[in-house]
């Protein structure tokens, strides 16, 4: 079941996962008096969700509340855990590579995603995909792991919103990018001022 840690779903976490992951989400003890659920159950909840697409009042029935773990998973955001864990596994992964910690050059590149009615009005139309929807603005290590990701309407070109994933890749990075991989849509006169010291 879902239940204490136990491994009940695919997208549970292993004791090894756990053990690495852990640090980064306890916000307050692990057996603080007011924590009323498994911590590890509720983190097992959140990755259910993200796996399956599922929307958080459908949980399974053996696993903590939804409105908990939703409320727990908004603390994690906000706090900004995944963030610190994500930039922690990179700088490993580029380590054990033979690699420095930190990048010196990036790619940025973006994809258009198929919007659904509930979109609305945050949906954009692509004219050169021809797909109405949102357009996902990527930026990645020469490695592929992920270093800032931006969500915009799909009629945003890349050349209005490369100043938003280079100013974050220099914050993550400590300002050690000095070059970016882009295509013909980030380049050009009217492309969005970037940071001085990344160049294109």
């Amino acid at each position: 079941m879902g239940l204490k840690g136990g491994v009940g779903y695919p997208s549970d976490v292993t004791d090894e996962e756990w053990a690495f992951v852990l640090p980064y989400l306890l916000l307050c003890r692990e057996d603080s008096v007011q924590r009323k659920h498994d911590l590890r159950a509720v983190f097992n909840a959140v990755r259910y969700v993200a796996k399956t697409g599922g929307q958080w009042r459908f949980l399974p029935n053996d696993m903590p509340p939804w409105i908990v773990v939703y409320q727990q998973m908004q603390r994690w955001l906000k706090a900004g855990c995944f963030e610190m864990l994500v930039e922690d596994v990179r700088s490993l992964l580029r380590e054990w590579g033979g690699r420095k910690s930190q990048p010196t050059a990036v790619v940025i590149d973006s994809r258009t995603l198929q919007s659904r009615p509930e979109s609305g009005a945050r949906a954009g139309y692509d004219g050169a995909k021809r797909r109405k929807g949102s357009k996902v603005h990527i930026a990645v290590d020469t490695l592929g792991h992920l270093l800032a990701l931006t969500v915009t309407p799909a009629d945003q070109g890349g050349r209005g919103q490369v100043a938003a994933p280079a100013e974050e890749i220099q914050q993550i990075t400590g300002n050690n990018v000095e070059r970016a991989y882009v295509d013909q849509s980030y380049t050009g006169p009217n492309a969005a001022r970037k940071p001085s010291n990344l160049e294109r």
